[in-house]
């Protein structure tokens, strides 16, 4: 069996810099494992100039250039599995889609406070934000017609720690049939989660790190005051539980795909900034001998 990890630096599909700069502290972070190669998506760096939307999706050739060239790598990697270290939430639609065309009675749960499934009419043109339901076959279609296999089903998704919707989300989830819990009160419970489990023969995993409560790790989307995206609230689960809820998963299934997205270590990056200013980091010092 094969496995990648896939350094999918995508920042124009969520518009931070530092989603680039966190996919990439994010592959240092992770257990090393030589069994598993590096393989880069390329991504053209941040270069601070503004983007522009196009059909309703933010940067749209930079973001579709990005999942073809994620597609290719993936293509000539042949992997059995994948781990997709990114980046924004976008960065889990090829690696999902690739291995959606491997196997069978395949279910993915999806850990995150959004429900991802906006469309390019919603009047949010971030693509991060439009994944989930273009894997399901509704979110966007430039994004849809990248998918090289079957969509996904609405049974076939589970959410754990999602948090209150906005209503076009909401009908959207129950026009096509997502079962999903608003997880605001009370989380979903390792029994549901195994029941689920239960049901496939094989698992995606896409983890969002602003599932996390962003008073308790503050490298996420809502632990900046700054920013307010589409106006939607952070996540409420703890790190534990986080852990839990992989173990369980890991341990009591055959995960295929894993992502992690939407690590933004805003603090790091500042310090890089500051020192990338400071000419003795990054000049050439005089050679001797």
């Amino acid at each position: 069996m094969k496995t990648i990890r896939l350094l999918y630096p995508d920042h124009v599909s969520g518009g931070l810099e530092t989603y680039y700069f966190g996919a990439n502290l994010l592959q240092h972070i992770l257990p090393e494992n030589k069994n598993q190669p590096l393989i880069k998506v390329a991504i053209t760096p941040p270069d601070g100039k503004e983007k522009a939307a196009s059909n309703g999706i933010l940067a749209e050739d930079e973001v579709l250039a990005g999942i073809r060239d994620a597609q290719a790598k993936i293509k000539k990697e042949k992997p059995d599995k994948i781990i997709t270290i990114g980046g924004n939430c976008l960065v889990s639609l090829a690696p999902f889609d690739y291995l959606h065309g491997l196997y069978e009675n395949m279910g993915i749960i999806w850990i995150d406070a959004h429900p991802d499934v906006s469309t390019t009419e919603d009047g949010y043109p971030n693509a991060h934000a439009m994944v989930l339901g273009s894997l399901l076959g509704y979110g966007a279609s430039q994004l849809s017609e990248q998918m090289e296999n079957k969509r996904f089903k609405a049974n076939e998704v589970m959410y754990v720690g999602l948090q209150p919707l906005h209503e076009y989300q909401e009908n959207f989830l129950k026009g096509i049939g997502v079962d999903y819990k608003v997880q605001d009160k009370g989380f979903v419970t390792d029994e549901e989660i195994r029941l689920f489990m239960s049901h496939f023969d094989h698992i995606l995993v896409h983890f969002d790190i602003d599932a996390l409560d962003e008073h308790l790790f503050h490298s996420t989307y809502f632990a900046n005051p700054e920013l307010v995206g589409d106006g939607s609230g952070g996540g409420k689960m703890a790190m534990e539980h986080v852990a839990r809820v992989l173990k369980v998963v890991t341990e009591e299934s055959d995960v295929v795909g894993f992502t992690i997205a939407e690590y933004l270590p805003f603090d790091e990056h500042k310090l890089y900034k500051m020192f990338s200013e400071i000419k003795l980091f990054t000049e050439y010092g005089e050679v001797f001998g």
